[in-house]
């Protein structure tokens, strides 16, 4: 017999989160750390760090990423294919260049997440976008911290009815 109590599918259910990186205010860093929060579930009660609960992150305006001091022309991303000589280096400016933003904030948050099985299953979720257009808006359930399905008017009507404040 299950010792849960409780709606445990609805704990368990993935929510998707809007991160506009082009009007927040914070740098790289603190931006992609807040994503790896979300994408690793850490900020629901249930958080279990042997399961995956986390949530999906759709990040817009990837290619308004802030950077401080002079980063963004001297740090250096490193690839290896592990052949003898074959270690390529790339600046922050040639990735953006190449790849875009969205590659940036993508391997930010990939060394923010823990190293383990489930690390590549919560990348996965993270959605990165260099322009505000994405396919993924009738999913969007949170701006960052903002929930959008409170103010719908048939929740509320729906809270009236069931005499619950939002």
């Amino acid at each position: 017999m299950s010792q849960t109590i409780g709606k445990t599918r609805l704990a368990y259910s993935r929510t998707w989160h809007h991160v506009d990186v082009g009007t927040d205010g914070r740098s790289l860093g603190r931006v992609a750390s807040s994503i790896a929060l979300f994408l690793m579930g850490k900020h629901k009660p249930i958080y279990d760090p042997s399961t995956d609960c986390g949530d999906y992150v759709v990040a817009v305006g990837c290619h308004d990423l802030r950077t401080t001091g002079k980063k963004r022309f001297q740090k250096k991303y490193y690839t290896h294919t592990t052949r003898p000589g074959s270690l390529r280096s790339m600046t922050m400016d040639k990735m953006f260049e190449k790849w875009g933003g969205g590659e940036v904030l993508r391997r930010a948050v990939r060394g923010m997440l823990p190293k383990n099985r489930l690390r590549e299953k919560r990348l996965a979720r993270l959605k990165t976008f260099e322009g505000l257009a994405h396919p993924y808006k009738a999913n969007i359930v949170k701006f960052g911290n903002q929930s959008v399905i409170g103010n719908m008017p048939e929740v509320q009507q729906a809270f009236k009815e069931a005499k619950v404040s939002a």
